[in-house]
């Protein structure tokens, strides 16, 4: 049997650096080098895209994701290059920041 792909993921106009899935929710959350991260369905639709406050600075302060996790109930927390960790809900809403001088990996 020759493996095949359930659904192609479109949307990001940069390399994808880092993405999470969430089984229980149906969702594939994905982050990009230079953009925003965006939330599909498992079939390949696009539903959300989570946008921080790089939006409120302008693009040349553009946050770069570098971990996503999805949780079972909804949430999803993003770390950005710069120190910065975001809280969204599925349905797109910023919930909470926290900004960190530590390095995460």
């Amino acid at each position: 049997d020759f493996a095949t792909p359930r659904a192609v993921l479109t949307g990001h106009d940069y390399e994808i650096t880092c993405a999470a899935i969430c089984a229980e929710l149906g969702l594939v959350i994905s982050g990009s080098k230079e953009g925003p991260c965006l939330i599909h369905s498992m079939n390949g639709d696009l539903l959300r895209t989570l946008e921080g406050r790089e939006r409120l600075q302008g693009p040349e302060s553009c946050l770069r994701p570098k971990l996503i996790q999805a949780s079972r109930e909804g949430h999803c927390v993003i770390y950005y290059e710069n120190g910065l960790f975001c809280v969204f809900s599925v349905n797109g809403r910023l919930q909470a920041t926290m900004e960190t001088d530590d390095k995460i990996r």
